[in-house]
């Protein structure tokens, strides 16, 4: 009896990933599953989800909304605040990840916590997963100009600092979003 409910579970996460990532799929052309990981994303997924083209964070809370079997992104305002507050802290962290994984893709983090997890476990194993990972702090590329610098900062002014780096890819991404 156990085995048929772990299938029968199992069987319903493939559903609801199959829903989540069905706008990822047309809006992006690609394949996407339950172990796709931000590394696994293109370069211009990954440059559009990061940069909010094309209404990304449409195709973020509609994924997260799917996953967590509360419908689709467009019902996003509707939801009551609890529920809202959970999509959101979600869509948060998330973002976070893909924008870290552009750093990284930049050569300007050699690694970030949490790199090693699917997007779906991402959002899945939230309350498990996001705690450990927001307190640990990304690792800056040791060829980085300001690497020396960044490691002689605190642990709050790390985090300004990365904040900082992600403006600055945004910036690139903006100015060089022609060639997209």
């Amino acid at each position: 009896m156990a085995n048929r409910v772990v299938q029968i579970s199992r069987a319903r996460l493939e559903s609801l990933v199959r829903k989540g990532f069905r706008n990822w799929k047309t809006q992006f052309h690609e394949d996407f599953d339950i172990h796709t990981k931000p590394s696994n994303l293109s370069t211009k997924t990954l440059i559009q989800l990061a940069a909010g083209k094309e209404n990304s964070s449409f195709y973020l809370f509609d994924l997260i909304m799917n996953l967590l079997d509360l419908g689709s992104g467009f019902e996003f305002n509707s939801l009551q605040s609890a529920k809202k507050m959970a999509v959101m802290d979600r869509y948060l962290f998330l973002l976070d990840q893909i924008r870290f994984e552009y750093l990284k893709r930049l050569g300007w983090l050699d690694s970030y916590p949490g790199e090693e997890y699917s997007i779906v476990d991402l959002v899945i194993h939230f309350e498990d997963l996001a705690p450990r990972i927001q307190a640990t702090t990304p690792l800056l590329g040791s060829k980085h100009p300001e690497f020396k610098e960044f490691c002689n900062m605190n642990a709050f002014q790390k985090e300004e600092f990365l904040r900082s780096l992600i403006s600055r890819a945004l910036k690139q991404i903006q100015d060089h979003s022609t060639t997209l």
